[in-house]
């Protein structure tokens, strides 16, 4: 008996609120805004909901360079699929690596700010790396290990000088 009280009123709860919620969501805009004076985008629009159309609310340009990144992408990998072994590998992450980093100076070039190119530069360090480690596969024994430790020195190398070029740009902007 108890239980079902409880649902009962657990249920209610719940289509109050969401009833309470409805009216909310599809008020209009307060007169105050400037889009208030403008008609208001119809249903189908793709300005009706801006973070689940992201596309449409970026620039044109920044569209077209992200397209050429994915095409150049795409050009890379269909280059690397008539080679075979670690040749392939080798390769493909090299144009993943590629892709990664065009996509992240190009997202620092639209952010414009510090973190975005600390970003870049932790993205530059991280694929080269990961581009290194492939290479050393072609290796044996204790060549691979010394390739692969040196990979790694060089990622940290990387690594503490995107950190230190963080900490001199938030040291001068204070």
């Amino acid at each position: 008996m108890k239980m079902t009280t409880l649902y009962a009123a657990l249920s209610g709860a719940f289509l109050l609120g969401t009833a309470a919620l409805a009216p909310a969501q599809t008020s209009a805009t307060p007169a105050t805004t400037p889009s208030a004076t403008t008609a208001p985008a119809p249903a189908g629009s793709p300005l009706t909901h801006p973070i689940k159309n992201a596309k449409v609310a970026l620039s044109s340009d920044y569209r077209a360079q992200h397209e050429t990144i994915e095409t150049q992408y795409k050009a890379d990998k269909a280059a690397c699929k008539s080679m075979s072994g670690n040749a392939k590998d080798v390769c493909m992450k090299e144009a993943k690596a590629k892709e990664k980093i065009a996509m992240a100076e190009l997202d620092a070039q639209r952010k414009g700010t510090p973190h975005a190119q600390y970003e870049v530069l932790v993205t530059k360090a991280k694929e080269n790396y990961e581009v290194a480690k492939e290479k050393c596969d072609d290796l044996k024994g204790a060549d691979k290990t010394a390739c692969k430790k040196q990979a790694k020195a060089d990622e940290s190398k990387a690594l503490a000088e995107a950190k230190a070029s963080r900490n001199t740009v938030a040291s001068t902007t204070k």
